[in-house]
């Protein structure tokens, strides 16, 4: 019992990080409906983590305090009016915008979670329990999952009603068009790369800075207002 409550001790800490952010934040705010969703997502993790489902209890701890600690620290950075990573920066400027909708607001909080944040987690998790990306695959498979599940109930609790999307054609294709599982394939070969070039500095640099626009670019699209 000892040992698991080590495992999830910084789990419940970030947890508290979240809790504490949707009591701040008021309802319609952009970032408050991401931090709902990956709220239930670590809260899941965690009685998974309780229930025994990781056969690897501490890769999965580890990994899923990583992943969170990049999410918290954008917000950090946004309220000590530094610039978040590119990824995060179109959520926290349209996160007030009266034309974007929930759904809009969730999906692009999770591709600058899953399309970034996942795959330095993955290099900083494997740095701090000193091993390689594939002993890690079996726990991001499992979150994975996780997040494909609640992926769709969120897009079934947040989808604007069929009048708006048929005045909205436009949006709705192009929500429909982001895809989890896809960004999960892109994720995990970006995170073997990184590993990859980890002694490499510049290269390694530039290749996070890149990823980071790229998935940035992908989410102001995905904020795309539809009308006030």
């Amino acid at each position: 019992m000892a040992q698991l409550q080590h495992f999830t001790a910084p789990v419940d800490a970030v947890l508290a990080r979240m809790r504490a952010l949707d009591a701040e934040l008021p309802e319609p705010d952009g970032v408050a409906v991401f931090n709902r969703v990956y709220l239930a997502v670590t809260e899941e993790v965690g009685r998974r983590l309780d229930a025994g489902v990781f056969a690897d209890r501490r890769a999965a701890a580890t990994l899923d305090v990583r992943f969170a600690e990049r999410y918290l620290a954008a917000v950090d950075a946004v309220a000590r009016d530094r610039r978040p990573p590119a990824c995060w920066r179109p959520l926290f400027q349209f996160r007030r915008h009266p034309g974007v909708r929930p759904l809009q607001f969730a999906l692009a909080g999770i591709n600058a979670h899953i399309g970034h944040d996942l795959a330095l987690a993955v290099v900083d998790a494997c740095r701090t329990l000193g091993c390689e990306p594939a002993d890690l695959e079996d726990e991001f498979d499992r979150v994975g999952d996780l997040l494909g599940s609640l992926e769709e109930r969120i897009r079934e609790d947040l989808m604007p009603g069929p009048d708006v999307l048929q005045i909205a054609d436009p949006i709705t294709h192009l929500l429909g068009s982001w895809s989890l599982e896809r960004a999960r394939e892109a994720t995990w070969a970006a995170a073997r790369a990184l590993w990859a070039l980890r002694h490499c500095g510049d290269l390694a640099g530039e290749f996070t800075e890149r990823l980071d626009a790229a998935v940035g670019f992908a989410g102001r699209m995905l904020l795309t207002p539809y009308g006030d």
